[in-house]
This record gives structure tokens, C-alpha cells and sequence, in this order.
């Protein structure tokens, strides 16, 4: 296991663009998806703003590409409730 290189963060920042009743409709599908990246290695953690619509999507990915796809797999993404921004975040200090 020496050779194990870490894989790099991505952060997806989004903002809530549709009103609550189409959002909730699909949050469970969001968490199952978010339990398979979890599954799959990736790391993933998600959560919202306590003060504001919108949240976080904090995952492990390969590469810029791979973020992309997956972030474009988000059913919250998939189905128009969002705008985000993907970022590859550079950790300094664990």
C-alpha cells in the first residue's frame, strides 16, 4: 500500500432554484445516490445551509472529469433543482 495516492477533493457548492415541494421530491433519490458514492469510495458527505437555500457536496474523484460526471448524476442536478459551481479543493492542512 506505499504507492497509495490519495484521490483529490471536489466540492460542488449549490443554490436551491425551485420551490420546496419539487425539491423534496427528490432528496431520497439525492441520499441513495450519495450512499452510492459512498459505497463506491468516493468519500462522499452532502448538506445544506442552515441559513440560506442551497448546500454542499464534498466528494473524492480521479480527476476534474470524473467530478463532473458524477456531480452530473445528482438527481437534484439531473432534474433542474440546482445551480452549483464544481470546485477541485487542494486540502493544506489535515
Amino acid at each position: 500500500m506505499g504507492d497509495y495516492k490519495q484521490m483529490p477533493w471536489f466540492v460542488k457548492i449549490e443554490e436551491g432554484k425551485v420551490d420546496k415541494p419539487t425539491f423534496d421530491q427528490y432528496v431520497p433519490a439525492h441520499k441513495a445516490y450519495i450512499q452510492d458514492l459512498i459505497a463506491k469510495g468516493h468519500k462522499a458527505r452532502t448538506g445544506y445551509w442552515a441559513e440560506q437555500r442551497g448546500g454542499m457536496l464534498l466528494f473524492e474523484a480521479t480527476s476534474k472529469e470524473e467530478a463532473e460526471a458524477i456531480v452530473a448524476d445528482d438527481p437534484l442536478v439531473k432534474h433542474g433543482c440546482v445551480n452549483y459551481q464544481l470546485y477541485e479543493w487542494r486540502i493544506v492542512m489535515e
